[in-house]
C-alpha cells in the first residue's frame, strides 16, 4: 500500500514517524506548507515522543531514513499535487482544512484511490469508528472519516453500556491542551481558547455531541464538555450514564473487562491500577477503563476512561490502512 500524508501537524508527524518503517506500507509523500528544513528538525525532535529512532536527513528535497525515501511538497492547494502519477493508494487527510466532500475529494481528482480523515468530517463523509463500524465500508466509499480521538473514545464505552441500557450519558473530558490553544492570552472567536493553555484549567466548546448522534439512536440523550488541562499529553473522560434498570459497580467493571480480553481487545483495555495521565502515554487503546474508579448511586453509573488523544488515535488510522489492504490489492 503506497501512502501519503497532508499536513504535517501532531498527528501528521506522529504517523510520519509510526510509518515510515511499518511492514506492508510505503510512505511516498508528505505535504506542508513549512519549509522542508523545519519539518526536518520537527520530526528529528519531539518534545513529547523524545527524538527520532534513527537517523533521517534531507536530501534534494526528501527525507531520507535508511533506505525509505519520502518526497516532501510545500504545495498549500493540494490538488496541484499528482497523487496519481506517485500512485498514492491512500492519502492521510492531517491538514483539518479539508475535511468536507467537496475538498476531501481534491486529493481524489490528483489521483489518489481513498482519503482517510484525521478527524470527524462533514455529514456527506461516512462516520466509521474502527472496532464498532468498519464493517459498514463500501467498495464505493472512496473517503473514510474515522471519528476524532475522543469519539473512538466515547463510541465504544456507549456501545457497551446499551447492553445494559442507557437513557442518558454525559461525556466530561478533560484533555491535554492542543495546537488550537494559545500560549499566552490573545484574542479569539471562543473567548476561553484564547487564554493561556498552560496557565489554567479551561472550557472549551466541542462538536462530540454531534458525531455520537449519527451512530446511536440517542438524540438528545447525550452531552458533552470538554476542559483542558495544562498537560502535554492524554485525556481522562468522566462518564456519567443514567440507566434504565439496576446495576452495580462489579457489572459494569465485568462488562467492559471482558470486551477487553476478547472482540474490543485491539481498541479497549481495562486496568484496576492507580493510573496518572502520565501513565497513558502511548498506549494504542482508544479507551481504558479505570475500574478502580467506577462506582454507581441509585441508577446512576460513574465511569472513567483514559486515552493518549495521539497515540491511541494514529493507532487507530493504521488500524484503518491494514483494513484497506485486501480492498486496496
Amino acid at each position: 500500500m503506497r501512502i501519503a500524508i497532508n499536513g504535517m501537524g501532531r498527528i501528521g508527524r506522529l504517523l510520519f514517524r509510526r510509518l515510515v518503517h511499518y511492514p506492508g506500507i510505503e510512505l511516498v509523500a508528505v505535504n506542508d506548507i513549512m519549509p522542508a528544513d523545519n519539518l526536518l528538525y520537527l520530526l528529528k525532535y519531539d518534545s513529547l515522543f523524545g527524538p527520532f529512532a534513527g537517523e533521517l536527513t534531507l536530501d534534494e528535497g526528501s527525507l531520507v531514513t535508511g533506505d525509505k525515501i519520502v518526497a516532501t511538497f510545500q504545495e498549500e492547494n493540494p490538488a496541484n499535487i499528482n497523487w496519481g502519477g506517485w500512485n498514492v493508494d491512500v492519502v492521510l487527510e492531517c491538514s483539518g482544512r479539508y475535511t468536507t466532500m467537496a475538498g476531501a475529494s481534491e486529493h481524489l481528482k490528483s489521483g489518489a484511490r481513498k482519503v482517510l480523515l484525521s478527524t470527524t468530517g462533514s455529514p456527506d463523509i461516512p462516520l466509521l469508528i474502527y472496532g464498532f463500524n468498519q464493517h459498514q465500508l463500501k467498495d464505493n466509499i472512496d473517503i473514510v472519516s474515522p471519528g476524532g480521538c475522543m469519539t473512538n473514545c466515547s463510541t465504544h464505552i456507549i456501545y457497551l453500556l446499551q447492553s445494559i441500557g442507557i437513557e442518558s450519558v454525559h461525556f466530561n473530558i478533560l484533555h491535554s491542551y492542543t495546537s488550537r490553544q494559545e500560549l499566552v492570552d490573545t484574542s479569539h472567536k471562543q473567548f476561553r481558547r484564547g487564554r493561556a493553555a498552560a496557565e489554567s484549567i479551561i472550557p472549551v466548546e466541542i462538536d462530540l455531541v454531534h458525531s455520537l448522534e449519527r451512530l446511536f439512536p440517542l438524540k438528545d440523550k447525550i452531552g458533552t464538555l470538554s476542559i483542558r488541562v495544562p498537560v502535554t499529553n492524554g485525556a481522562l473522560v468522566d462518564v456519567t450514564a443514567q440507566m434504565s434498570m439496576n446495576t452495580t459497580a462489579a457489572e459494569i467493571n465485568q462488562l467492559f473487562k471482558n470486551a477487553a480480553s476478547s472482540t474490543f481487545r485491539e481498541v479497549l483495555a481495562y486496568t484496576e491500577d492507580p493510573l496518572v495521565s502520565a501513565d497513558i502515554k502511548g498506549n494504542t487503546h482508544s479507551a481504558i477503563i479505570d475500574g478502580s474508579l467506577t462506582s454507581v448511586v441509585g441508577r446512576q453509573v460513574k465511569l472513567i476512561a483514559w486515552f493518549d488523544n495521539e497515540y491511541g488515535y494514529t493507532s487507530r488510522m493504521i488500524d484503518w490502512l491494514n483494513y484497506w489492504k485486501p480492498i486496496l490489492k
